[in-house]
């Protein structure tokens, strides 16, 4: 996936490059950079000392030495003090600033914090919007593996209203469903499922089967197909639009490159080719509905395409019930739609 954000400690990341957010002098004297100089050992100490200085907004390279990563990017970080002082620029220059020397190093995959959030004071939520949007503007124009890694989760912060708004629907939506299974209780005698009634405040719900006879007429001998019409049975024959076949389908549509589409619902360049490469790929459910939503299709559209997969929507989940949120309020954005999820501990969106 381009870019996961994952509770982990950065510390015990395995990739190509860590970002350390440091002070000027390099010094590994707090927070996160003292856990990174603590792991690595005392060969980034004199490394860091070679190096001498690092400006606010700049970035220097070294050995990961101890650490579990192969190299380490260190950056400055602002101070926070009142947002009139270049803060934001500062920060925003910061990821920059690591991912292009990530680029100059040819490295596939690096981790960041949430630059800043810490001991220097960044707002939380304002920190996670420019991290998000500066590796996003890296991200459509080159392939990369990105992480963003919450220690816990004093580390990590939506917008409260965005966070308030989600939750209402979250509570109305369940309200509505346990309205609709009281209901449909008070009028039926026979007992129901909470899936049931979520499923018939959506749609209608289907029939009850007929009652079996006792006995049944002798079914009558079928003829047999001829070898055109046995053509139409083979196992190997589409009857309906696969979900790889739609997916293409709706790219063609929208007027996106094939790139475009996958950069947009946050999936790897291979696992797109898996997908346009076997037309009865079936993906996850997160990677299906990351495609719905880069191709801004609406609810009933949405609904056909994780069918095609094999999945539904489903008001008894909390996951089904974010994404529902996302696409009524037309809010396509992968990346926030993740950020989202990732504050109420759901699966995040794409693949890899």
């Amino acid at each position: 996936m381009p870019l996961q954000i994952i509770r982990n400690d950065l510390t015990r990341m395995a990739c190509d490059a860590v970002v350390n957010p440091t002070d000027e002098q390099l010094s590994g004297s707090g927070g996160l950079d003292a856990q990174l100089h603590r792991a690595a050992g005392p060969a980034l100490d004199r490394a860091c000392a070679a190096l001498g200085r690092c400006e606010p907004g700049e970035a220097v390279l070294t050995e990961g030495f101890d650490l579990p990563s192969r190299s380490v990017i260190h950056t400055v970080g602002p101070r926070w003090i009142d947002g009139d002082h270049g803060e934001r620029e500062t920060l925003a220059s910061c990821y920059r600033a690591a991912l292009a020397l990530a680029l100059e190093q040819n490295l596939s995959s690096i981790a960041f914090p949430i630059i800043a959030a810490g001991t220097f004071g960044f707002p939380k939520a304002e920190a996670l919007e420019i991290a998000v949007r500066e590796i996003r503007a890296f991200l459509s124009e080159h392939e990369m593996e990105v992480f963003l890694v919450v220690f816990n989760r004093e580390c990590y912060e939506i917008s409260a209203e965005r966070h308030a708004r989600v939750q209402s629907f979250i509570d109305q939506t369940y309200v509505d469903a346990r309205t609709g299974l009281l209901n449909h209780r008070r009028s039926e005698s026979a007992p129901v499922s909470f899936e049931q009634a979520v499923f018939s405040s959506r749609d209608e719900a289907p029939s009850a089967p007929a009652a079996r006879p006792a006995s049944r007429p002798a079914r009558p001998q079928r003829p047999r197909p001829s070898a055109q019409a046995e053509d139409l049975f083979r196992p190997d024959r589409a009857l309906d639009e696969t979900f790889s076949q739609m997916l293409l389908r709706k790219i063609d549509e929208s007027g996106m490159t094939d790139a475009q589409c996958y950069k947009k619902a946050n999936v790897s360049r291979k696992l797109f080719s898996k997908i346009r490469n076997d037309p009865y790929y079936r993906p996850s459910k997160p990677t299906a509905v990351a495609f719905a939503l880069a191709l801004e299709l609406d609810l009933n559209e949405t609904r056909e395409m994780l069918m095609k997969a094999g999945f539904a929507l489903s008001h008894s989940q909390r996951f089904d019930v974010i994404i529902e949120y996302f696409i009524r309020e037309r809010v396509f954005d992968v990346l926030v739609v993740n950020e989202t999820l990732f504050d109420f501990d759901q699966q995040l969106l794409g693949g890899c």
